[in-house]
């Protein structure tokens, strides 16, 4: 099942040496794990509630090939660069299968309340 990685980063207006850093040295890390870049940074039209900063999300195989890359020693290497001068929030998320059904998934969940 597919899996993403998702960030929601505040940047300040002026990156840092840093983040250059990460940005060159990312792709390297995700290439052994086919994590692919589906949203880098556009802009976002915020059409419900606040959304300060940007948006990326990549894409990866599975959950456990996401985790493989988040844990993986040179990820955890350029991690800081970026951790460390933006903040932000990431979250690695299983996605849905083209199955998916939310009428379904809807019962189930008044089913269990």
């Amino acid at each position: 099942m597919t899996a993403y990685g998702l960030a929601h980063l505040r940047p300040p207006a002026v990156l840092p040496e840093e983040a250059f850093q990460y940005l060159e040295r990312i792709q390297a890390t995700l290439d052994p794990y086919g994590g692919k870049f589906l949203v880098h940074g556009a802009p976002v039209q915020v059409v419900e509630g606040d959304w300060p900063g940007s948006l990326v999300l990549i894409g990866f195989p599975s959950l456990a090939v996401a985790r493989e890359w988040y844990d993986s020693p040179a990820y955890r290497e350029i991690l800081p660069l970026r951790a460390d001068h933006i903040p932000g929030d990431l979250i690695l998320v299983e996605g849905c299968g083209p199955d998916h059904d939310s009428a379904a998934l809807a019962a189930a969940l008044r089913g269990a309340a």
